[in-house]
């Protein structure tokens, strides 16, 4: 028997935690990059690496993602780690 609805959005859920953890981890990379670029002088803000990133997103999206969903949702992830990371700098800078 199929799953029904309420098994179904059970799965979505799971997926959605996971999502969110992953989310939560990639983001403390960031600013970890962001530490190692204020201790190299270096700019937050780096338009070739984005990119690189949303051509590779775009390239490798599993259907039934297309390449203009995977960028649109990525350049909103870019979007939001680029201010974290920006807030982050400006506090370890402020900080000293």
């Amino acid at each position: 028997m199929a799953p029904g609805i309420p098994q179904l959005r059970q799965s979505i859920d799971e997926l959605d935690r996971q999502i969110l953890e992953l989310l939560a981890e990639r983001l403390r990379l960031v600013m970890r990059v962001g530490e190692v670029k204020r201790g190299l002088g270096l700019d937050v803000y780096d338009p070739a690496r984005e990119r690189e990133l949303l051509e590779r997103v775009a390239s490798g999206a599993p259907p039934p993602l297309t390449a203009a969903m995977a960028q649109r949702i990525f350049e909103r992830i870019i979007e939001e780690s680029r201010g974290l990371e920006q807030r982050h700098v400006s506090e370890l800078t402020s900080a000293r």
